[in-house]
């Protein structure tokens, strides 16, 4: 990760006023929610609070404005919830354990998307020594919302990823940006892929575009179909279709096809 990307990430967030966590959640919790993601380089997201000015403010939890982020993904045998993506499938779903590294906390969360492309995530909470699997607790409440052969026994693990997260809020709109550096995208196997020299900025809101996504438009930036989950599967496992994360691995991951068996 180059030091500009990093650098701007906190840059940014320690010029914008502070929230508070329970704020965040009253105005813009956002569980039900549409998600255009944009990966720019530092000057770009610079541009970005410039444009914005005064609107958004960023979360702060004990004094921290940027937080680490552990993600344990979790899949069927036959890769059900990848490809379920790759296919673009209308109902699709997304298991996983998210851990707060700074704060020692961690929820399971299942994420599913309806037929009118929304996302819809509900969430446990969940103990940090078990992250890297599913307890019959997990299991019960995956049970409840996605149906599944066997009733999920079959998932396992088979993707970790990490990065450092800013979350950024604009009220008046009910809208949240989360800004991530540092992605690194891990195999069961060790094998890894890595965003390099630009952030991932994810505009989250209760349905039509917000002052975020048009400011980005304007500087020529478009939504990408980037998963972090598909796009280290896609990028770390040769057997797999890489679809439409094709363009986004190529251009900001340096992956080439001929590369995939290496």
């Amino acid at each position: 990760m180059s030091a500009g990307a990093a650098l701007a990430l906190d840059a940014v967030a320690a010029r914008l006023a502070p929230t508070t966590l329970d704020e965040t959640v009253e105005s813009a919790g956002l569980l039900t929610r549409t998600d255009r993601k944009y990966i720019i380089p530092p000057h770009a997201f610079h541009e970005l609070h410039f444009a914005l000015g005064d609107d958004l403010q960023v979360l702060e939890i004990d004094g921290r404005r940027c937080f680490h982020y552990e993600s344990v993904y979790f899949d069927t045998p036959d890769l059900a919830s990848y490809r379920g993506a790759a296919h673009d499938r209308r109902r699709r779903f997304k298991i996983r354990t998210r851990t707060y590294l700074d704060s020692g906390t961690c929820m399971l969360e299942v994420k599913a998307r309806s037929g009118r492309d929304e996302t819809i995530k509900e969430r446990m909470p969940y103990a940090v020594a078990d992250r890297h699997h599913l307890s019959p607790e997990a299991l019960a409440f995956i049970a409840e919302r996605i149906e599944l052969p066997r009733g999920g026994h079959e998932l396992a693990p088979v993707l970790t990823t990490s990065y450092r997260r800013s979350t950024l809020v604009d009220p008046r709109t009910r809208s949240r940006l989360t800004v991530d550096a540092d992605l690194v995208c891990r195999d069961m196997s060790g094998r890894e892929i890595a965003l390099r020299d630009r952030l991932l900025v994810e505009t989250k809101s209760p349905g039509a575009p917000v002052a975020a996504d048009r400011v980005l438009w304007a500087q020529g930036y478009r939504p990408e179909p980037m998963s972090k989950y598909c796009i280290g599967m896609a990028g770390l496992d040769p057997s797999l279709p890489a679809n439409r994360w094709n363009r986004p691995l190529r251009r900001y991951f340096g992956w080439l096809p001929e590369r995939r068996a290496c």
